[in-house]
């Protein structure tokens, strides 16, 4: 740990370590805690910072509304041959996922597909840690989940879809596979957040404020609502996981995620669904290699184009980098962690 222009430099060890006592401190029992911050250093060590530290607050605050749980234990059922269900029971969903995976792979290596639903969660993190798990199993993956409120659907001006991310994995025959994690909003709601607190304008096209104008103004924005990107397809993809994530595995749609949340936490409660397909079982002949191996032409031919990169280069990266040089806290996070009992 050392300090850097009034900031702080952390290393991944120390990043989770903070994490974990934070959160023991304010309530969390000892797997939740570490779930959580296995998550947390994750994000850190992938340069995403608005699911990193940051999101810290988030956990303490709805478990101190009383509306998450410190101890939860998740329950898991087999209700199809090809399902598996979880509950959380109000917990923090990396603890659930992580007790997930390895059912859903082996289902899927069963099956050719299954799913994994998860219920009753708090979300407040990324979702490639799921799809990246069973893609280095040799799996290609899904993961979708809804939030809160704050995004606009195309043409309109209020609030209604939450900024409803997926995820993808495709696993590769060298090396890590190939991953993405995106919100069908412009941007994530952390990012909003994050740059608010660093007193940051937006881009054009992430949001709207409370009157339906454009605004470049991270407050405002945060008062009015988030657009979807890329206009109606974004708004239809943020339908679609909407209806994927809460009504078809039995949980809440994002303005219904929202009311839940009497305490403004922001930490949204519901469903998350994760696919996990096998190509060795929907390819021709059982020979898993053959899909990837005939991914790889498309991936050669994508960056054969000069300016192009594959999803997942960036996050690769910079987690090897900050594997050498951990990662920079800014003053005004040194501050909220110190808030929060960190001995920073």
């Amino acid at each position: 740990m050392s300090g850097e222009e009034g900031g702080l430099r952390l290393t991944l060890g120390e990043v989770y370590d903070t994490s974990r006592a934070i959160l023991l401190e304010h309530g969390f029992a000892e797997r939740h805690a570490a779930a959580i911050s296995r998550t947390i250093r994750a994000a850190e060590g992938d340069e995403c910072h608005h699911h990193g530290l940051f999101r810290l607050p988030f956990y303490v605050n709805a478990l101190k509304a009383g509306q998450a749980s410190p101890d939860a234990e998740p329950t898991l059922s087999r209700p199809a041959p090809g399902l598996v269900r979880i509950d959380a029971h109000f917990g923090f969903i990396p603890l659930a996922l992580e007790q997930g995976a390895e059912p859903l792979a082996e289902l899927a290596a069963s099956q050719g597909i299954a799913a994994l639903a998860v219920n009753n969660a708090h979300n407040v993190g990324p979702l490639w840690p799921e799809v990246e798990r069973l893609a280095g199993r040799g799996l290609v993956a899904f993961a979708f989940t809804s939030a809160t409120a704050t995004v606009a659907p195309w043409g309109g001006t209020r609030p209604l879809f939450g900024t409803n991310p997926m995820a993808f994995g495709w696993p590769r025959p060298e090396g890590p596979p190939l991953v993405f994690d995106q919100a069908s909003s412009a941007s994530a709601r952390g990012e909003i957040q994050i740059r608010l607190r660093d007193g940051r304008t937006l881009p054009e096209g992430w949001a709207i404020g409370p009157d339906g104008r454009p605004t470049s103004d991270p407050a405002t924005a945060l008062a009015g609502a988030q657009l979807p990107f890329g206009g109606p397809k974004g708004s239809s993809i943020a339908l679609m996981i909407e209806l994927l994530a809460g009504p078809l595995i039995g949980d809440v749609l994002s303005f219904e995620a929202g009311e839940r949340d009497k305490a403004g936490t922001g930490a949204p409660c519901g469903g998350e669904l994760v696919l996990a397909l096998d190509p060795a079982r929907l390819a021709p002949g059982g020979d898993r290699g053959a899909p990837l191996r005939h991914g790889e032409k498309l991936f050669e031919r994508i960056l054969a184009q000069e300016g192009t990169r594959l999803p997942s280069a960036r996050r690769y990266a910079a987690r090897a980098r900050t594997a050498r040089e951990g990662i920079a806290i800014p003053p005004g996070l040194r501050d909220t962690l110190r808030g929060l009992g960190a001995a920073l």
